[in-house]
């Protein structure tokens, strides 16, 4: 017997690498110049040689040629520090390129940054997107000219033309709401983090410029089903060419609007929405509203059958809006969920409430907190409840009632809970027994 004495004492044949092996480590360093190998891979090769894969490979290779797997995870892994791939369908690839292109779009300075990055990156992420959550927008680089203030000091200073120009220019989504042909949620908020001593009113509002150029994109984004634009100063003038062109959209079903400045003009037009559109849920909490714009929107409500969701937290519909909402809830029987805490509203509007509450059989969540509604709604709302079999939540802190009526109401929504949880288990038997 011949044998054989290798130089390193711990080599063995073990230590040999296969030849698929072999064969999968080539084509993952040469994948850039021989994509049709991979390609030609069943997909179980494929997942094996996503790790092997180098995460500084372009985009335009691995966008179309690499699957969902190891090599998307390990790119995003890479990049950020936290990745909960459940808030993207439990996919690594959409995950990539939903945070890749709102980076880009966060970090666009107008008439600084080049759009052809942008045009360059939506081609290839167009297939995969379909959310985007935009947490800031910023304005083009200040130019200075030098002035003297009041006391004679030399400071540097905008020109008013410049100025104007400034709050004018956030990046135009136009292009990329037309090229998202997936896109089902929009996130957007008009504002810029991170600002230190470079504070200025002007960059956290949405501009006129800026609604006309989404009035046109969101009509070319048939898909869109979610719109969220909050803490943008959106008043009334803004707000209604916004509405006017999402009154015959085609996919929309949730609407928020929350934390902008929106009056009774403003919710003039989303009650206008309500009544010509499919919402099932609409958010316009800290707002603005009056009296006269909760009466809008309590007349839509009456004849809205679509509408589950509504939150009115934070306005100012006092007790003439309160009922108003409140009788709506007479004709409507679709809303499950309703948000009126912190409205100015008395025991008025709960005694009326309580009139309703005897009635429906639809809503389920009710929150009245931070409300005067006092010992008199308190008792009004107490005997409500013994007759109502529906309603499994009720918020009622700081509204002044007293621990009587308030352990009575608690008391029938603990009833009302219980009920749902023996129904849903009766159901749950007869599924098994049947399966």
């Amino acid at each position: 017997m011949r044998i054989i004495i290798a130089e390193d004492p711990n080599w063995s044949l073990d230590l040999v690498p296969s030849l698929s092996s072999l064969c999968q480590r080539c084509i993952a360093d040469t994948i850039e110049d021989h994509q049709h190998l991979f390609e030609k891979l069943t997909p179980q090769l494929k997942d094996s040689i996503q790790p092997r894969l180098s995460l500084s490979l372009p985009l335009h290779v691995t966008a179309n040629l690499v699957p969902d797997g190891v090599f998307w995870k390990r790119c995003c892994q890479q990049r950020w520090n936290i990745c909960d791939i459940s808030h993207y369908g439990h996919s690594w690839k959409r995950m990539f390129f939903e945070r890749h292109l709102e980076n880009l779009i966060e970090l666009f300075v107008p008439e600084e940054t080049e759009f052809k990055v942008i045009l360059d990156v939506l081609p290839l992420c167009k297939n995969y997107i379909k959310r985007l959550n935009i947490t800031q927008l910023l304005l083009p680089s200040r130019k200075f000219v030098k002035g003297r203030d009041d006391d004679q000091h030399e400071v540097v200073m905008l020109t008013n033309e410049e100025e104007d120009d400034m709050a004018a220019s956030h990046f135009d989504f136009g292009i990329v709401l037309t090229e998202l042909i997936h896109l089902e949620e929009f996130h957007l908020a008009y504002k810029i983090k991170q600002c230190g001593m470079n504070f200025e009113w002007s960059m956290f509002q949405i501009t006129d410029r800026d609604c006309r150029a989404l009035t046109t994109a969101f009509k070319a984004c048939k898909t869109l089903k979610v719109l969220r634009i909050r803490q943008s100063q959106i008043d009334d003038k803004k707000c209604r060419p916004l509405l006017r062109c999402l009154m015959d959209h085609p996919s929309l079903i949730e609407l928020d609007l929350s934390h902008n400045i929106i009056r009774d003009a403003g919710a003039r037009s989303v009650a206008e929405l309500l009544s010509k559109g499919q919402l099932e849920k609409l958010n316009i909490c800290n707002n603005e509203i009056d009296i006269h714009g909760a009466k809008a929107l309590a007349q839509a409500l009456s004849n809205n059958s679509t509408l589950q969701y509504l939150n009115m937290r934070l306005n100012q519909v006092k007790d003439e809006g309160g009922e108003a909402i409140a009788e709506a809830l007479q004709n409507n029987t679709t809303l499950r969920y309703l948000h009126l805490g912190g409205n100015d509203m008395t025991s008025i509007t709960a005694v009326v409430l309580s009139k309703v509450l005897q009635k429906n059989e639809t809503l389920k969540t009710l929150n009245l907190s931070c409300n005067n509604l006092g010992e008199i709604g308190g008792k009004a709302l107490a005997e409500a409840m013994v007759h109502n079999s529906t309603l499994t939540e009720c918020d009622i802190r700081q509204t002044d009632i007293d621990e009587t009526n308030s352990a009575s109401i608690n008391k029938a929504i603990w009833d009302n809970q219980c009920a749902d949880w023996d129904k849903e288990v009766q159901q749950r038997r007869k599924s098994t027994i049947y399966l």
